[in-house]
């Protein structure tokens, strides 16, 4: 199988790693100085300093429909951001095409952020798509790490062809149909893991880690329910895996963006540290937009978009949750 990832930054060149050997791998980089610095140093030194990146992986360059073309898999490794410019440069290409990037399209004006699958529905309605997602920080899924992810989209055909591109010695590959359900999982959670790791960033306990995480996943299948995924989805890896790993992983950017404003440091500051894209800053707002809008109740959402907006002090975010009228759990 030919495949080609667009993108090659931390999460991108990780896949191109773990398909190497089975499988024809090109690696595009937007920027061309960085594909040729990679191809030299077979290594991405900002991204994964340390990892070789094995000869059989090709690094290109250019316009994206030359890149794709003779592809039997495109996959775009760009973040949310990115994610509308790239699939209209795909519009008539016929490669079927996944994404990795996970989180709601940041809300311009009083348009609602969209998930992944409804921007391509817009721009690229041709395509046949879908969504690899799951628990997986891109470190140790190139260093070979034991890894299960699932592949999402309502094209049986394209589901197989991620099983086949990727399922291997130390990689699982699961699939799905529930591309929502996936799709909000991935997204929900990112935001979920700058409250955990605003509350390890208080020091307030491992019940309250525990507790954050636990009515998280309640918030993040009401939205998904609401949105017309399936419950149980929620409850595999897109759902409690993904949420679990980032919630509480030192890897996790999200989580670390919620330790930094813990510990007093602004928005930007905090952002600026990471030296990559934490999704969760970017989608926390259209996560609670589209949530009011269909009437679900998310209150730690509202909290983290609280805390961003400077509306609400670390400390003050927590009290607000704990007082709280009590009520009856449920999802």
């Amino acid at each position: 199988m030919k495949i080609c990832v667009l993108g090659a930054g931390a999460w991108g060149t990780a896949l191109a790693i773990n398909a190497a050997g089975r499988h024809a791998v090109s690696l595009w980089a937007r920027d061309e100085a960085q594909s040729q610095a990679m191809a030299l140093a077979r290594e991405n030194t900002r991204y994964l300093p340390g990892i070789p990146l094995p000869a059989s992986v090709q690094m290109c360059s250019g316009v994206v429909p030359d890149a794709v073309a003779g592809a039997d898999l495109a996959i775009i490794a760009t973040p949310m951001a990115g994610l509308r410019d790239m699939l209209l440069a795909l519009r008539g290409s016929s490669c079927p095409v996944a994404w990795l990037c996970k989180g709601f399209e940041h809300a311009h004006g009083g348009a609602e952020g969209l998930l992944a699958h409804e921007i391509q529905a817009q721009v690229a309605p041709g395509l046949v798509a879908g969504v690899l997602s799951g628990p997986s920080f891109a470190q140790e899924v190139a260093q070979g790490r034991p890894t299960a992810l699932v592949a999402a989209s309502v094209h049986a055909g394209l589901r197989e062809a991620l099983v086949d591109a990727f399922h291997g010695p130390s990689l699982r590959v699961y699939a799905n149909e529930d591309i929502v359900g996936v799709e909000v999982g991935g997204a929900v959670k990112n935001v979920l893991a700058i409250a955990t790791g605003l509350a390890d960033g208080l020091a307030l306990g491992l019940n309250a880690r525990a507790a954050l995480i636990t009515r998280g996943l309640a918030e993040m299948t009401r939205l998904g329910v609401a949105l017309g995924a399936r419950a149980d989805t929620f409850m595999g890896l897109s759902g409690l895996g993904d949420l679990v790993l980032t919630a509480t992983g030192d890897l996790s950017r999200n989580r670390k963006v919620g330790l930094l404003l813990a510990a007093g440091k602004t928005l930007e500051q905090a952002v600026d540290s990471l030296g990559h894209v934490a999704e969760g800053v970017y989608c926390a707002r259209a996560v609670v937009q589209r949530a009011r809008h269909l009437g679900v109740e998310m209150p730690i959402a509202e909290s983290v978009v609280a805390l961003l907006d400077g509306r609400v002090r670390p400390a003050e975010a927590v009290a607000e949750l704990m007082g709280r009228e009590p009520g009856v759990e449920r999802p």
